[in-house]
């Protein structure tokens, strides 16, 4: 996976689904800082706990978002 890809991926997910980065941030119980950090690419290794987390508030497979 390159730099950065997670938060591509995360961020066309969060779109499709409607939700705002602050609202994805609520869901999954994580900053919306952290949020923005991903999808910037200043993160770009998070935890599993943190990624279950992300698609559990996304609806989707953690597979999902590693694509």
């Amino acid at each position: 996976m390159t730099v950065g890809r997670i938060g591509a991926v995360l961020k066309k997910l969060r779109e499709a689904k409607g939700l705002s980065q602050q609202a994805l941030s609520k869901k999954a119980k994580v900053t919306g800082a952290y949020i923005a950090m991903l999808e910037t690419g200043v993160r770009n290794n998070p935890t599993i706990d943190t990624l279950k987390r992300l698609a559990k508030a996304l609806d989707v497979p953690v597979g999902e978002l590693l694509k």
